[in-house]
């Protein structure tokens, strides 16, 4: 499912966790929203919702990430970061640090993209503040890809062994194109370089293997299914995914507390559910905290998605002052009175129904399991191991 830019292409893709699947399934080709000459919104304190919007506002453009490096290098960012921590999935999982991080970094993106014309500080819509999206050219100064994403990056590019940025937007328009999860696709992909069906650092292989999806040929339809059916049709040992789908751009040894939202997210090994990374309250590769952390995490990122917010503002609430400003804004728009602790008891609930439903489906606590070789394969060959248990886990959720 695509969403436009602000120009107009459609660059922004819902395929984590298959929604665009489901609306194809249901013959749905595309939502039209139209709007009218005169757009209202009916604000119960217009005074201060401005006041305090502004005050987000200010407090984003303070904070280094949100108002220096998402703006400067977008998410491409974190490549060299999570790379010096070793926690960078490189060829499917087997090591943390990848040797040619530093040609599929940000630094090295805005580096080429400046004299082809390409731009950072893109702004996903005409109201965002943070502008963390990219426009990427291809070389002869022709627009190819929108919105070139660490994720990407990481699971394209290290995971497959793969250390061309113009590959890597190659692969990434392809898969806007058919329709395909960048983080799947590639996860499942990894997979088969391992299993000895391309080599890995294969460009071109890489990108037919994507053009094999789209045509829906055996080994495409393979792909399509993801990492999960993919590494068990083929035997493979070492198959990143929680509840069926694939683990994002941060290896959960190097990265525990993210790892702990992997294992117990409703929706599986989601990133987006509550990740560590930068968490000033613990080492990311000690135990000591992850599951407080990571649980405070999740109820905070369900309450931001229930508010429509863009995940990048909690950034910013290392300040409390900073998400009061958020209740604030809820009682200027509702004309109700709103506490943090209010907003924050939506995104429990929010979670409490996930797991009931997950519970309806036959999902509980028995599918909170990482796959075993995080726990016995030590990250870098002398590095950390994912050592939770499952009873551990299980505090997540007060038990």
């Amino acid at each position: 499912m695509a969403v436009s830019d602000i120009e107009g292409r459609p660059c922004r893709h819902a395929a984590r966790g298959g929604l665009g699947a489901v609306l194809g399934a249901k013959g749905v080709k595309a939502v039209v929203i139209r709007s009218t000459a005169n757009p209202s919104l009916n604000v119960a304190l217009p005074d201060l919702l401005k006041e305090k919007s502004q005050a987000l506002a200010k407090a984003l453009a303070a904070n280094p990430v949100t108002g220096q490096a998402l703006p400067c290098l977008g998410t491409a960012v974190l490549v060299n970061m999570v790379n010096a921590m070793g926690a960078l999935p490189t060829r499917n999982f087997s090591s943390g640090r990848f040797e040619g991080a530093e040609n599929i970094s940000g630094e090295k993106m805005a580096g080429i993209q400046g004299p082809r014309g390409g731009k950072g500080g893109h702004p996903c819509h005409p109201g965002c503040v943070i502008r963390c999206s990219n426009i990427y050219n291809n070389a002869q100064g022709d627009y190819l890809t929108s919105g070139l994403e660490y994720e990407t990056l990481g699971m394209l590019g290290a995971n497959c062994g793969i250390d061309d940025l113009d590959t890597i937007a190659r692969a990434d328009r392809l898969c806007d194109d058919y329709g395909l999860d960048t983080i799947e696709t590639e996860a499942a992909i990894a997979i088969m370089m391992e299993q000895g069906l391309a080599s890995f650092g294969d460009r071109e292989a890489l990108i037919g293997l994507i053009h094999e999806a789209g045509k829906g040929s055996l080994l495409g339809r393979l792909i399509g299914q993801g990492a999960a059916v993919t590494g068990r049709v083929l035997g493979a040992g070492r198959i990143p995914q929680v509840k069926g789908q694939s683990l994002a751009s941060y290896d959960p040894r190097g990265l525990k507390g993210t790892g702990v939202t992997y294992t117990t997210s409703p929706m599986g090994a989601d990133h987006t559910a509550g990740n560590t990374l930068g968490h000033p309250a613990v080492n990311p590769v000690e135990k000591a905290g992850q599951i407080e952390v990571s649980r405070d995490l999740q109820t905070l990122m369900a309450t931001m998605d229930n508010l429509g917010l863009c995940l990048f503002v909690f950034f910013c609430f290392d300040n409390p002052e900073n998400l009061q400003y958020v209740a604030d804004i809820v009682r200027a728009r509702t004309g109700r009175e709103v506490s943090v602790g209010d907003l924050m008891a939506v995104g429990a609930q929010t979670l409490a129904g996930e797991r009931a439903f997950n519970a309806r489906a036959g999902i509980g606590a028995a599918h909170d399991v990482i796959p075993e070789f995080f726990s016995t394969e030590h990250l870098g060959g002398d590095g950390p191991v994912f050592d939770f248990t499952a009873e551990e886990l299980q505090r997540v959720y007060g038990r």
